[in-house]
């Protein structure tokens, strides 16, 4: 256990495991319904809703930067508010300024490779195991944020632009992480690649089978509503981080960094 006066250098990230992908993909369903639920059910509009969710997110990304070192709560409520907000800002894009998905998905996409590329000519490396000063952290949210943006857009230009539905584009953008994990494991693709496309297209594919939950029968959802949906993903995100966050008391030192 470390000491008050303990000045090592921490990872601010978690470690990738299957709780890790597990939330993520709860994450962005909740995202998906929950950026609904507040601009159409609650009627506050998608205006009024980006300007809200976006303060929210600020204050939670100052108690995120504020932990230096990873804390599950402080960094999960970042990711599921920058999940809501990057929903927010693609819908902005497409609903009220009339650009296409396709443009949005080029765009976000030269966006994301912007950050990559900058992030590596700043710190020569793209770890997510080595986020411990604040400037690899800023570059992490960055491109987390363009990863949600980017993929709200592709998941709707395939399921909505392209009218594949939202099951089939669910089962698409699985399989296509299916492909990545056995190009990680049996061929030895490189970990930063698979786990930066895999972090990409997780987001169409928990937004599809968000739609897929939440959406009326006569759109081509099952028609549980985004209130429920988001309800339902937001207590299983509760309850696993509440878990991380007690185990995480009798093992601090887990999270340090030594590369």
């Amino acid at each position: 256990m470390s000491s008050p006066g303990d000045h090592r250098a921490f990872n601010r990230v978690p470690e990738v495991t299957v709780a890790f992908w597990l939330i993520k993909v709860m994450a962005v369903t909740m995202g998906e319904t929950a950026a609904d639920y507040l601009a159409v059910n609650l009627g506050l509009g998608l205006t009024a809703t980006s300007l809200i969710m976006t303060g929210i997110l600020v204050v939670a990304l100052v108690l995120q930067f504020a932990q230096k070192r990873y804390v599950p709560w402080a960094y999960w409520l970042a990711v599921v508010l920058i999940s809501i907000v990057g929903t927010l800002v693609t819908d902005n894009l497409v609903d009220n300024f009339g650009v296409r998905l396709e443009t949005t998905t080029i765009a976000f996409s030269i966006a994301l490779a912007l950050t990559f590329i900058a992030w590596y000519a700043n710190e020569k490396t793209l770890s997510i195991h080595t986020i411990f000063t604040t400037r690899r952290e800023i570059f992490y949210w960055l491109a987390i944020l363009f990863t949600f943006s980017l993929g709200t857009a592709a998941g709707d230009l395939v399921a909505e632009r392209f009218d594949m539905g939202y099951l089939p584009t669910g089962l698409i953008f699985g399989g296509v992480i299916g492909i990545i994990a056995l190009a990680y494991y049996a061929f030895g693709l490189n970990g930063i690649l698979a786990f930066w496309l895999a972090y990409i297209l997780t987001r169409p594919l928990g937004a599809s089978f968000g739609d897929l939950l939440s959406q009326p029968v006569e759109y081509g959802g099952l028609g549980f509503g985004t209130t429920f949906t988001s309800l339902i993903f937001l207590g299983c995100i509760v309850a696993i981080v509440l878990y991380m966050t007690l185990r995480g008391l009798f093992d601090e030192d887990d999270e340090l960094v030594v590369r």
